[in-house]
């Protein structure tokens, strides 16, 4: 199994332990806790995760286009 390379946001606070990591992969992204890197992730088809990213950026899930 090949190591995964996980990133959070540049937005995330100066403690850095108060948001999500993403590990973007070919087919999956796991999405996790900051608090619980050894605890669950959540996996996604990475064209989901990249669909909901580029909503989430365009203002579309608050009611904005």
């Amino acid at each position: 199994m090949t190591k995964r390379t996980w990133r959070k946001s540049t937005y995330s606070g100066a403690q850095g332990n108060d948001c999500v990591e993403l590990s973007l992969g070919t087919s999956t992204t796991g999405i996790r806790d900051t608090k619980s890197r050894d605890g669950a992730v959540l996996w996604f088809s990475t064209g989901a995760v990249e669909a909901f990213l580029s909503a989430v950026k365009s203002g579309m899930l608050h009611g904005h286009q």
